[in-house]
Order: structure tokens, then sequence, then C-alpha cells
């Protein structure tokens, strides 16, 4: 039998990515819990529930009257406290004039002097019931303290609210951008910020099998270890300006798990498996011979294996004609041309 023709490719080491596909679930950027901050009935919602809303936007009315009345009696509350500070005040200064000719005791030159001391203190204590009554008559009026969707109103106009508890109102969640939580081993930890250092983006896979448009980045100032598992808990954050990530979803997220340096590799449809497993390949000599090569394969990357023992760099390896090659049998070997993608017709040749 003449030699058999085959094709080689010399093995090489090149920096590989090893790459992790790891569930998890996208959590919102933010979330605002709107609850009633006083107490009344529910007068008007604004809003129009699965919206997109801006921070300090008019979201709830409360039933302001009763508030506005309390905070109008603070307000001549103050008036009168004022009024018996100016005459307390007034009072103190004629006593101190009549103390000096001998025309009044100094017990009553001292009360003067408390009654001004207690007239300043209900002043304050005006000011400050004026304050609280003033929070109490803005707080009537609920506005979003966040920018993000909103969702449906948990009461409806006519509903007793923040009676006794501060009643949720509706719930704001900032879409964008967004989070996803994900757990792995804390051993890899370390190798996973090395590799996110140098490379530095995260994809994610969606329910469809999809990539998602966006590539995200890991927030390792998230990072925290279960101590009855030991796994690492880890948050990426994805741009989501179209809104398509919703809070609750399940996806994977592809990571850089390490980065290999100097590693062999060899396609996968050169690698055939014995018994147990093991990886062989068919090797060219200096002569011109195949010969059979058991090796050790470890992840595989794309459409290779990286191998970890029984191969070098410089060595030939056949792809094409390993049925026709026999170990120790003579081959006529050349270098493998992958296969390109003939031109697509014109119209006019189709026609």
């Amino acid at each position: 039998m003449p030699p058999a023709a085959v094709t080689f490719i010399v093995v090489g080491e090149e920096d590989v990515s090893i790459t992790r596909e790891l569930p998890g679930r996208i959590d919102a950027f933010r979330v605002a819990e709107i609850r009633a901050r006083v107490a009344g009935i529910l007068l008007e919602k604004t809003f129009k529930e699965g919206e997109d809303v801006k921070a300090d936007t008019l979201l709830f009315k409360i039933d302001s009257a009763p508030l506005r009345a309390a905070n109008d009696s603070a307000k001549a509350n103050l008036a009168r406290a004022e009024a018996n500070f100016q005459k307390a005040e007034n009072q103190v200064r004629r006593y101190r004039e009549l103390i000096a000719l001998d025309a009044v005791s100094k017990q009553e030159a001292d009360n003067s002097e408390s009654a001004t001391t207690i007239a300043a203190a209900e002043v304050l204590s005006a000011k400050a019931e004026l304050a609280a009554t003033g929070l109490s008559l803005d707080y009537a009026t609920v506005v979003a303290p966040i920018s993000g969707r909103i969702g449906k109103a948990d009461v409806t106009e006519g509903a007793l609210v923040g009676q006794g508890s501060a009643t949720r109102l509706a719930v704001i969640q900032q879409l964008d951008p967004i989070y996803f939580d994900f757990t792995q081993s804390s051993s890899d930890l370390i190798a996973l910020k090395k590799s996110q250092k140098e490379k530095g983006n995260v994809t994610l896979l969606l329910d469809d099998g999809g990539d998602y448009e966006h590539p995200g980045r890991l927030l390792f100032s998230e990072a925290s270890v279960d101590e009855t598992t030991g796994m690492v808990s880890l948050r990426a954050e994805f741009p989501n300006p179209k809104r398509d990530l919703l809070p609750g979803m399940f996806a994977r997220a592809r990571v850089i798990q390490a980065i290999r340096e100097n590693a062999i590799t060899v396609p996968q449809r050169a690698v055939t498996r014995g018994a147990g497993g093991a990886g062989n390949v068919m090797v060219i000599d200096e002569s011109n011979h195949a010969q059979a090569r058991t090796i050790q394969t470890g992840e595989a990357i794309g459409d290779k294996w990286i191998v970890t023992s029984g191969l070098k760099a410089g060595e030939k390896v056949i792809i094409e004609g390993l049925l026709k090659a026999r170990p120790g049998a003579a081959v006529v070997p050349e270098p493998f041309a992958p296969a390109t993608k003939q031109a697509a017709p014109t119209a006019a040749r189709a026609k």
C-alpha cells in the first residue's frame, strides 16, 4: 500500500481563557417602597401603573385638611408664645429700673427673670410643634424618591392609610443599570479576580439561548462567602436601556474563570478516546511516520482541548486521514488548510 496522505497542524503554545457558565437571578439596581408617612384618607393616585417615573414625581395625595388645621393651630400657638415672651421681657426691663430705686423687692425681680426664661422655652416648643405639623402637611403629598418603574398601587382612592403603621402604597424599581446575582466556589475567587482584571467583561445568557447584547462587569465589592457552603456570592452589573431584563428573571453569566498562559491546545477532531476516556492522537515523526500518542486533556476551549501532558510545542498532529494512518507506517503529510466558504453566487448567476 502506498503511504497514506494526511494533513497536520503544528502544535503551539497560546494563552487561553477558561470560561464558566454560572446560573443566577436578575435583581433591581435600587428598590424604594412608597409608604404613607401620615394618617389620612387617600384622595388621588396620579400615575399610571407600570410606567417609568422620575424622582420627585407626584404619586399620591392624602387628605390634608386635618393636617392643615393642625398647622394653623401651631402657628397661632407660636404667635401666642412670642407675645408672652415679649410681655415677660418688658416686665423684666421695668423691674430692673424699679429695683434700682428700691421700689420692688428682690423676690419680685427674680420671679420676672424666671418668667422670661419660661416664656423663651415656650417659644422654642411652639416652633418645634409648627415644624412637625409642617412636615406632616408636606407628607400628605407623596412623591417618588427615586427614578424607575412603578408597579401596581397597593391601595385605592378612599382607603385610610398610615393609621397605626406606614401603609405601603406602591414600589419603584430602578432597572437601568440592573444587577445579576450568582454564586461560585470561593476557591476560584482569586483566579477570577485576576482574569477579570485582564479581560473585564461578563456575558449574560438569556433563557432563549441567546447572548444579551450588552456586556457587564463584576462588582467584587459585593462579594461575600457563605461559611456553611464555601460558596461566594457575586454580583455583576449590566446596562438595561430597553428594560429587557426584569427583576426575578433567571439567566446564566459566562465569565472568564482563569487565564491559562502558554497552554498546549489541539483540535478536538484530532483526538480519539480509548478505554477509560484517555485521549489519543497521531503525530508525525521526523521521518514522516505516524506514531500513536496518549495525551491527557483538560478544559475544552471552543473546538479545542487543552493538553496537560503528552504533547509539546512544535510536534505535528494529524488532523485529516486518521483512519488511513497506521502507527509506525509512512505517511505523506500536508499542512492542514481550513475549508473556506464559497462566495455566494451573484443574482445574475443564480438566475
